[in-house]
């Protein structure tokens, strides 16, 4: 394959950062733009990530930063909203037996982490910048960007997120839908005995949990229906999460005396989006929430987003030639470990809409998980 090839990565989270450290590494010529001047270097609070995300990361040499910053784990309780355990769960190591089953992490260290790692690949950054897709013919696409520069690429990478521009664009009309639950989200220090995540079903919440993201962090959230979001002044964030999770116990007093800078809350509704038919147009290929986006809570949303990048990597690495034959395989192999994540993500919220006290929640986790031992 010819090393001259170029391509344009789209968007720099995690799918977008991962794909380009490894077409760098493949010889590819990669530029990345990336809409954020500070590239979300400081934005979000914590993130889960199980086996199959960690196993990625290996992939892009990040393995060791992620576990000397992160909090390793390998078990779930669920308790009562009181705090009392009621069932605990080892989690399936879905990386492999020579990896944590999960790692907590901060969002921000995660993202540093893979900005210095696209920084060393050599690739070109432009922050602050977008992409106007321009024209499609066989070969390539012509793009201008934002800066008012216009480029020829032999292939578009579109990591732009869940709203993504570039779908539009090329005339992909799915578009993600609420699922009717939202979810606050928080950074706080880590309580001595919380050394796993702990989720509590039921209360005044829909659930509420927690997950060790350091030595000495962790991160907090509490499930709610969605509401109206012009409803929620900005400035009462943390009065209202801070209103939901005083109702819990066991950790959560201690997690709750530090929900007081309503700067520091994230309020999120959860969406449902699978693309279907293919995630490429031409020379314009999906990866990541522009392709498919879930609840989180099975904690799937990153490790489905870097294997996305992982696998259309090795297939544009190992060929020749870059067609719809190669971009539909990439779509078929993706989607059919996809949609049963998504389907079971979007379940489990289901059920406590729903109200259904005898769901199984424990079993439908563990039968969506035991498949993401598979490579993808």
């Amino acid at each position: 394959m010819s090393t001259a090839r170029t391509v344009l990565v789209i968007g720099g989270g995690a799918a977008g950062n991962a794909v380009t450290i490894l077409l760098r590494r493949a010889g590819l010529t990669v530029d990345l733009v990336e809409a954020k001047d500070d590239w979300n270097a400081t934005a979000g609070s914590g993130i889960t990530l199980q086996g199959n995300a960690l196993r990625v990361l290996r992939e892009l040499g990040v393995w060791e930063q992620v576990k000397a910053s992160g909090f390793g784990f390998g078990s779930v309780a669920i308790t009562a909203p009181d705090g009392t355990v009621l069932h605990t769960q080892e989690d399936l190591r879905t990386g492999g037996d020579d990896l944590p089953a999960t790692v907590g992490l901060q969002r921000p260290r995660l993202q540093r982490t893979l900005i210095k790692a696209v920084r060393d690949s050599g690739a070109t950054v432009r922050l602050g910048t977008t992409a106007e897709i321009l024209g499609q013919g066989p070969d390539g696409v012509r793009v201008r960007l934002s800066d008012g520069t216009e480029h020829r690429y032999d292939l578009v990478v579109a990591a732009d997120g869940l709203g993504s521009a570039t779908r539009a664009a090329i005339g992909i009309t799915a578009k993600p839908e609420p699922t009717g639950m939202a979810i606050w989200r928080v950074a706080a220090p880590r309580p001595v005995g919380v050394t796993r995540t702990d989720l509590a079903y039921g209360g005044p919440a829909y659930i509420a949990g927690y997950c060790p993201t350091s030595e000495t962090t962790l991160y907090a959230y509490v499930v709610e229906a969605n509401r109206d979001r012009a409803s929620i002044p900005p400035e009462s964030y943390a009065d209202e999460m801070r209103r939901l999770a005083s109702s819990y116990g066991g950790h959560w007093p201690e997690i709750t005396e530090h929900i007081t800078d309503p700067a520091k809350v994230n309020y999120t509704w959860f969406d449902r989006l699978l693309v279907e038919g293919s995630w490429h147009r031409g020379r314009v290929v999906l990866v990541g929430d522009a392709a498919h986006c879930c609840p989180p809570t099975l904690a799937q949303g990153a490790a489905l987003s870097l294997e996305d990048a992982w696998v259309l990597a090795q297939l544009l690495s190992a060929s020749d030639v870059w067609d719809d034959a190669l971009f539909q395989a990439y779509y078929e192999r993706r989607v059919a470990r996809v949609r049963p994540v998504v389907e079971a993500s979007v379940q489990i919220g289901r059920w406590q809409l729903d109200g259904v006290r005898d769901a199984d929640v424990p079993g439908l986790m563990a039968g969506t998980m035991t498949m993401l031992r598979e490579l993808p």
